[in-house]
């Protein structure tokens, strides 16, 4: 048995929903277990809910992998780090196409494309499906985190720079309120906003904030908690319940984790969060 196999048989895989989002989810560890030996993250750090699954037990899969350069580097190129990723694999007996993104408007985002055809796994999936994920590399990032590091052990031992939860959780925050899906309701943004406030983090407000000026979701200049608690609570009033969870059921494991979802959860939930200056 493969390293790849060994990491696929610590999974409960129970339906096709389940095997795609373990393939996905190893296919993520080896990624990061290559960035690391390539000395990645001495110049980038990992965040978002790939990160929160990863090494904090988020119970939910996640699709893509973002990263946050540690300084701005307009001109970061990826070419080596995407190279890594491929060689990994190919050294678990795995082949995977890697390919970047090509820029059709000026973005401070590098991002790229991870491919692997579920067919040579030898499992009995769909041939021929591709599992995609996409990586994204903010190369002029808001500023004013802090991280850490964070120990993996599959395929191989190495630490991943990550984003402490405190700026994980203003990340999260940010998107929720202010990332524009258009008629799309992003489940798994209130999924996990549902988890942070379980497990009692506090919310980073600076690096909130730091983030909201930056990406101009805020048309004024401050912004108080209490304001913030204002936005989040008409928000949760106009939240489509139903698309919702029809966003966030395949990547759980149980569904009837979102039976106590309403208007009413969620803004407990709110008012129990906590903020840290």
């Amino acid at each position: 048995m493969n390293a790849f196999d060994e990491m696929l048989a610590r999974y409960d895989c129970r339906n096709t929903d389940d095997t795609l989002n373990a393939i996905r989810e190893i296919m993520q560890q080896i990624t990061l277990s290559a960035l690391a030996e390539s000395g990645f993250f001495e110049k980038a750090v990992f965040y978002g809910g790939t990160c929160l699954r990863i090494f904090h037990g988020l119970q939910r899969f996640s699709e893509d992998m973002d990263f946050s350069l540690q300084e701005n580097t307009r001109n970061f190129d990826p070419t080596p780090y995407l190279h890594a990723i491929k060689t990994t694999f190919a050294s678990l007996g795995q082949s995977v196409d890697v390919t970047p993104k090509k820029k059709t408007k000026l973005s401070a985002i590098q991002s790229a494309f991870l491919k692997s055809d579920t067919a040579q796994y030898d499992l009995k999936l769909e041939r021929g499906r591709l599992i995609t994920i996409k990586l994204e590399i903010d190369t002029a990032p808001p500023l004013c985190f802090e991280t850490e590091q964070k120990l993996l052990l599959h395929p191989r031992a190495f630490f991943s720079s990550c984003m402490t939860l405190p700026c994980l959780f203003a990340g999260k925050m940010h998107a929720l309120l202010f990332r524009n899906w258009k008629n799309r309701v992003k489940g798994r943004d209130w999924y996990d906003f549902a988890w942070y406030i379980r497990q009692g983090i506090p919310l980073n407000f600076s690096h909130f904030l730091t983030r909201a000026k930056q990406f101009q979701s805020l048309s004024y200049n401050s912004l108080s908690p209490q304001q913030f608690q204002e936005l989040l609570y008409a928000k949760i009033k106009t939240l489509d319940l139903e698309s919702a969870k029809f966003d966030v059921l395949p990547f759980i494991s149980d569904a009837r984790e979102l039976d106590i979802w309403s208007v009413e959860y969620f803004l407990q939930l709110a008012h129990m969060m906590k903020i840290q200056f």
